[in-house]
């Protein structure tokens, strides 16, 4: 692989491989949003990968300020595709139903997405021999952007179809399934699925009994893995090291393998179709992940703390009480709030417990939805009212989660 050493080669390898994501991912965007037909072309993408990898290195080693680099080799990106488009050259093609502002506004859309990125990659690369140092910055550059647009690109499309999707009406999706734009035209009535849920399908009841189900396993999951963890991390007893090292084996077995046992169990003991069995199993599939995570953050509190409590005359519950606790509510808000996740999300148990619609928990009433019975838009709004809190809940606590769970990484 020596001959990446030099600049004029590998350049044009990172701009084609980057020019055929941006072009894809263009193509996607322009499509889902507007309805019109666009397409990455294999020769253009290819071409421009090319021109623009060489072109851009060359600006990059031109001595001048990188704002007006950017400003050139963003013209180039935007005018040289646009001047091409009458000769079939360009990286995104367009079908009969896409205006000329709709191509030009592509063909910006993959300028912004070659000229920044690809200035940055080829920041320490020269156009001759290269050091490995600069061989790496650039690839490893490369490489972690592509990463983040092909995951951005897996995460945003499937959440932005079913977005669009719950706003549209059932006979626009019958005219055209593939068009995901938005006629904001209609005003409020874009969101009669969501209206016709919370009337009709009693949704906000849904949200009420997960929203009471996620607390309770919280503090079921609290009540029985905080005393285990700290058992496990301070006591010493026979048996001590394989069951902390066996907590999670219970994830070693599918769920749908102990679905039979449950079920019947809970119907002979007239548990099943109640919020009370709900409540009880719930724990049972958080509990061991809880003590796994809370057992490590014990190990690392500092046991002088502890002990000079003791001397000081407290009890060891009181020990726990008034000082371990406290120092690990970081551990245990993180905690809590992969345990509220999981328990707002699960599906198996609740559509194989409850069949009464008056107790259905969120996803269960979601999977209501998924009939012939019921339009595609429904479901879709369903999908949506599920998601969006608990997304907005783990991107407001994020950070304490984050920082619960890197607390107990370092001893002491």
């Amino acid at each position: 692989m020596s001959f990446l050493r030099y600049g004029y080669i590998l350049s044009p390898l990172i701009g084609v491989a980057w020019s055929f994501l941006v072009a894809t991912t263009v193509a996607i965007v322009m499509a889902f949003t507007t309805g019109g037909e666009y397409a990455p072309s294999a020769l253009g993408l290819v071409f421009y990968g090319i021109v623009m990898g060489l072109f851009g290195l060359r600006v990059n080693l031109t001595p001048i300020t990188k704002m007006r680099q950017l400003i050139l080799f963003n013209g180039m990106c935007f005018f040289l595709p646009l001047f091409t488009h009458l000769y079939n050259l360009s990286p995104v093609v367009f079908g009969e139903n896409v205006s000329f502002g709709g191509g030009v506004i592509a063909i910006l859309i993959y300028a912004l997405g070659m000229a920044w990125p690809l200035l940055r990659y080829y920041k320490e690369l020269g156009w001759n021999d290269n050091t490995r140092h600069q061989l790496e910055d650039s690839i490893i550059k490369a490489l972690t952007g592509m990463g983040f647009v092909v995951f951005t690109i897996l995460v945003l499309v499937p959440f932005y179809v079913m977005v669009m999707t719950s706003l549209k009406s059932q006979q626009e999706l019958l005219l055209n399934p593939l068009d995901f734009g938005l006629d904001l035209s209609k005003g409020w009535d874009l969101f009669r699925s969501y209206i016709e849920l919370f009337r009709d399908f009693n949704f906000g009841r849904y949200i009420l009994i997960s929203f009471f189900i996620s607390i309770v396993t919280v503090i079921i999951t609290l009540l029985f893995s905080v005393p285990g963890a700290y058992a496990i991390a301070r006591f010493r007893f026979a048996g001590q090291g394989a069951l902390s090292r066996s907590i999670l084996l219970i994830y070693m077995v599918p769920m749908i393998v102990l679905a039979l046992p449950i079920y019947i169990a809970f119907s002979i003991t007239g548990l099943r179709d109640t919020i009370a069995g709900i409540v009880l199993i719930y724990p049972v599939t958080t509990i061991p992940v809880a003590l796994y995570m809370l057992q490590g953050y014990f190990r690392g509190l500092p046991r002088e703390v502890e002990e000079a409590g003791l001397m000081d005359g407290l009890s060891r519950i009181v020990v726990i009480i008034k000082i371990t606790l406290p120092l690990s509510l970081p551990a245990m808000a993180s905690v809590s709030l992969y345990v509220f996740m999981i328990a707002w999300n699960e599906f198996l148990l609740a559509f194989m417990l409850l069949d009464n619609p008056k107790i259905f928990t969120l996803t269960r009433g979601v999977a209501s939805l998924n009939s012939s019975e019921i339009p595609r838009q429904h479901l879709m709004a369903g999908a949506v009212i599920s998601t969006v809190p608990i997304i907005a809940i783990f991107m407001g606590l994020e950070r304490f989660m984050t920082r619960g769970l890197t607390a107990g990484s370092v001893k002491g």
